[in-house]
Parts: C-alpha cells; sequence; structure tokens
C-alpha cells in the first residue's frame, strides 16, 4: 500500500543562544508529531513530510551525526530515494546551517524558504505566504527558540495553513540537560486530534512552561508580603489548603498550605526558599480559585457540604480508608 500523502507546514530550527534544536508541525493528518519532528543535542534537526520517508529521520541524524552539513544530508537522503519527487525534507545541522527540499510531485501549493538557522516548508498550502509568515514570524518573534517556534506555527495557519484544514501539531525541542530528570528532551508535547491544535498545543505548553521550565526573569519575582499574602491565602482557602484567616501575614499554616498545593500540583520547579514567588504560580493560583468558585457556584450538590470544601482539603475522618475487619474464624465441630 501506497503511504498517506498529507499536507504539513513546519519549521526546523537552531538557536545557538540555548544550543537548542527543534521542530514545530501542524498538519491534517491524525499525529503528526509521530512522524515529522526528529532532533538530537549537538548534531541537528530534521522534518521528513508531505509522503513522508520515517527513514529520513534517523539516517539523516545520523549523517548529521557523522559531520555532513544539512545541504549534504538533503542531498545524500534524496538523491538514491526513487519516490524522491514525493518527499518534502527541512534540516538544520549542528552549526546552525539550514536546507530544504521539495520534489516536484508534491501536492500544490508545496514549497519552503530556508533562512539563518531555520527552514520552512510545507506541502498542499493556501500558498507561498504560509512558508513566508512562519519565517517572519520566527525571524521577528522576542525569546527563545520555543517561543519563535510557537508564534511561526500560529502565522502559518494565519496564513491559510494547510488549505484542507487542521487535526495535529507538535513541538519537538532538545537542549543538554534541559528536560525532566536532566535529560536532552526540553519539550516534546503533541496534540494529535484537535479542530484547532495549534491554539490546544500553546495552551499544554503554557501549564508545561508554568511547570516544568524555567524561563521566567528573576527580576519578576514578588515578595509573599501583604496583598500578595494575602491574595495566596484567599486562593489556598478557597481550594481547601488553607484553613486560616487572610491576614497577609505569611506564617507557618500558610507556608504548609503553599508547600502541599505545590507539591499536589508538580510546581516543585518553581519552589522557593526565599519567601518569594512567580508570578506564574500567583496567576495560577488564582485561576483555579475562581474556577473552584465557578464549580461551587454552577454545580447542583450531590454530597451534603461537598461543594463547600476545595480539592486540597482533608478527606472527612482521616485521610485513609477505614480497614476490613479480620475474617471470622469458624467455630470448632
Amino acid at each position: 500500500m501506497a503511504a498517506p500523502r498529507f499536507g504539513t507546514f513546519s519549521i526546523v530550527a537552531h538557536d545557538p543562544a540555548t544550543e537548542s534544536w527543534g521542530v514545530a508541525v501542524q498538519s491534517r493528518f491524525i499525529s503528526v508529531g509521530s512522524v515529522v519532528p526528529w532532533a538530537e543535542v549537538g548534531t541537528g534537526a530534521i522534518a521528513t513530510q508531505a509522503a513522508a520517508n520515517v527513514a529520513y529521520g534517523p539516517d539523516g541524524l545520523r549523517l548529521l551525526r557523522e559531520g555532513a552539513s544539512a545541504a549534504e544530508v538533503v542531498r545524500r537522503l534524496t538523491e538514491p530515494d526513487p519516490e524522491r519527487e514525493t518527499r518534502q525534507l527541512g534540516v538544520v545541522d549542528a552549526r546552525g546551517r539550514a536546507a530544504a527540499y521539495t520534489g516536484k510531485k508534491c501536492m500544490e501549493w508545496a514549497g519552503h524558504e530556508v533562512g539563518d538557522g531555520f527552514s520552512c516548508q510545507g506541502n498542499i498550502l493556501f500558498g507561498a505566504a504560509v512558508v513566508r509568515g512562519m519565517a517572519r514570524a520566527y525571524e521577528t518573534t522576542p525569546g527563545d527558540v520555543l517561543d519563535r517556534l510557537l508564534a511561526a506555527l500560529s502565522a502559518g495557519q494565519r496564513e491559510g495553513g494547510d488549505r484542507r484544514g487542521m487535526e495535529a501539531a507538535a513541538i519537538y525541542v532538545v537542549r543538554k540537560g534541559a528536560g525532566y530528570g536532566g535529560g536532552d528532551r526540553w519539550v516534546d508535547l503533541r496534540v494529535d486530534n484537535h479542530p484547532s491544535p495549534i491554539e490546544e498545543l500553546k495552551r499544554v505548553f503554557k501549564l508545561y512552561d508554568l511547570t516544568m521550565l524555567s524561563r521566567e526573569d528573576p527580576a519578576t519575582v514578588l515578595p509573599i508580603e501583604g496583598e500578595v499574602a494575602k491574595s495566596l491565602q484567599h486562593d489556598l482557602g478557597v481550594l481547601g489548603y488553607y484553613p486560616g484567616r487572610f491576614t497577609g501575614t505569611w506564617d507557618a499554616a500558610s507556608r504548609t498550605a503553599f508547600d502541599r498545593f505545590v507539591s499536589e500540583h508538580n510546581f516543585e520547579n518553581k519552589q522557593r526558599d526565599d519567601g518569594k514567588v512567580w508570578p506564574s504560580v500567583v496567576d495560577y493560583l488564582r485561576e483555579q480559585a475562581a474556577a473552584e468558585t465557578r464549580r461551587r457556584t454552577g454545580t447542583a450538590p450531590i454530597v451534603p457540604g461537598a461543594l463547600s470544601r476545595g480539592p486540597g482539603a482533608q478527606p472527612k475522618g482521616g485521610g485513609t480508608s477505614p480497614k476490613s475487619p479480620p475474617p471470622k474464624k469458624p467455630a470448632p465441630k
């Protein structure tokens, strides 16, 4: 059976400031993140699409690892491929040199634009403005490579994107030791099926950024005192973590409640021991407390008193389930 040919727009990029390599992609093709993006720290990044030859991923990374340039990798992958005219490929190497290939039989519109440290490519698009808009967005968006890759996807969609519509999106970025547990997978997020996959990807990324990454400016941290402390106490109280009064004094009970919230919501990466808090954590707490308030006012209670206690409240009657009594021994005959 012939491989499926799917419309896709993607960007491969290298960020020398953070020594990161990554790919962002959107397509009217389910789970596109499982096919298109490939990247390796100190090696480069690859996007293989159209009638995607998935071997281009591992084979291309091997060639890059051996020292081949992006242009050489494109040539060595496509020349021996009898189906090369149906393929599309974007490559950026360890030094940030980029190259791309669009086969003559890729479905219109198909093409690419190569820039300094990146390449944008797409097929079955509304037109050349899609990759051109992606390139301009990547070049002009402030922030690191993560912000710029997501901006490129949004720009491509604003110019029409895949002319059949939207379905899946992904961002995959590698950086030495920056991933979970010290791994190199800095960000690896996918939306496999969604009516607005880029917006959903950005929503998921926002939460991932908040909990797993350390990209906020240290100059923005807030001392936990006064109105900031009172706001945290209020929101922790609404969520059931803090039983005290909203005094604005950051006492032991407040710290204990906050530490439990941080632990239960996977915010260990944002925990501080200097009496300050990241603004993003304050904003997240406020949003969660507002959602809890809406839940209480808009949901009919099933269990008496259930809606008056936040999700962080300890179960009534203790924190563990009661143990079953031991089985009775049979009476002697």
